[in-house]
């Protein structure tokens, strides 16, 4: 685990997003057929703020999108209106059977990637991972 120094002690940096051992799974079956992939959240159309998985560079990445850090090998963006509602929550991405309506590789399989958020601790708080640019990360 990485390790970084803040202030005078040592505190292992918390991440914003990670995933299950299911969502693990699904993207190892996907990055097979695939090749390298990404993850992008917003809160517009199709299935409204559920994470997508796109094969990289199928997806264009924006000036205003973030990077909230890597999922399994992929990376995280979140459109950055959207993450001003998930700033001070951990995301834990899961799977779930059921076809969603958008454009995410995991749809014809009769599957979709889901968010389950949960609020962080003020520890956590003090020492999560800043975000970065998207369109430059």
């Amino acid at each position: 685990m990485t390790r970084i120094h803040w202030g005078s002690s040592e505190q292992v940096p918390v991440e914003r997003v990670s995933v299950t051992d299911k969502a693990r799974a699904l993207i190892d079956r996907l990055r097979e057929q695939h090749g390298e992939l990404m993850f992008h959240q917003s809160g517009g159309c199709c299935d409204g703020s559920a994470p997508m998985c796109f094969a990289k560079g199928d997806f264009l990445i924006g000036s205003r999108d973030l990077c909230l850090g890597e999922v399994h090998g992929c990376r995280f963006y979140m459109a950055a209106d959207q993450f001003e509602y998930y700033r001070n929550t951990h995301i834990t991405i899961d799977v779930t059977e059921g076809r969603g309506s958008s454009f995410s590789l995991e749809i014809p399989l009769g599957l979709r990637f889901m968010a389950i958020s949960r609020v962080f601790t003020e520890d956590e708080l003090s020492r999560v991972r800043p975000v970065e640019g998207g369109a430059s990360g």
